[in-house]
């Protein structure tokens, strides 16, 4: 009778240290799952860029598509048409034109894949939103003073208010799609996502061993 109740509180004990090592193991994961700092820990900007947000729907990748598409096609036509890339930047006035005008095709290109891809996210959209704030500055206020040196419309309004808020469309929403990406990050269908999620199990792995 004695070995049997023995043997019963030495299962029960069993059962208590298992369920015991379960919830500090658990507890480990939960809390190394979590990104962030000390309290009071000043954060750089290369952390800021790097620590992209990556909780968003899935269907954030349809924004992705269409702006990260736009400027890889842009791109690329900058390098086969002389009017839209050295040509352009030549009336515009911009500083050794065929230099900026590679760089900025180089950069829709690689910026456009990395966006469609969704990896390195909240750089890309940085960089997409000042490069489409140049490009309103640049070409738009131009033409709202009727001085612009590219081609106008081939239709009214020609010149003007109501001709810039037509002509700026696109521009504004690939600057607000960019921005949209930065503040929320590329959802999660994207390498950012797989990538944060990778470093997360390897926290987790490191801990429990």
């Amino acid at each position: 009778m004695n070995n049997a109740i023995r043997t019963r509180e030495n299962l029960v004990d069993t059962r208590a240290r298992t369920s015991a090592a379960t919830v500090e193991v658990a507890s480990v994961a939960s809390s190394t799952s979590k990104v962030g700092k000390p309290a009071g820990a000043s954060t750089t900007w290369w952390e800021w860029l790097w620590d992209v947000p990556v909780g968003g729907p899935k269907a954030t990748a349809l924004l992705r598509l269409m702006a990260g598409s736009v400027f890889l096609w842009e791109g690329v036509m900058k390098f086969v048409f002389a009017n839209q890339g050295v040509g352009r930047f030549t009336k515009l006035g911009f500083p050794f034109p065929g230099a900026t005008a590679d760089l900025v095709a180089t950069i829709e290109i690689v910026g456009g894949v990395l966006l469609l891809a969704g990896l390195q996210t909240r750089l890309v959209g940085l960089v997409f939103v000042g490069e489409m704030i140049v490009a309103v500055l640049s070409t738009k206020i131009s033409m709202f003073l009727g001085t612009s040196p590219l081609p106008l419309p081939p239709v009214p309004p020609q010149t003007g208010f109501w001709a810039v808020l037509h002509e700026v469309r696109s521009e504004f929403a690939q600057m607000f799609v960019s921005l949209f990406l930065v503040v929320e990050g590329p959802g999660r269908l994207s390498l950012d996502a797989w990538r944060k999620r990778s470093e997360r199990r390897g926290r987790v792995v490191a801990t429990t061993r």
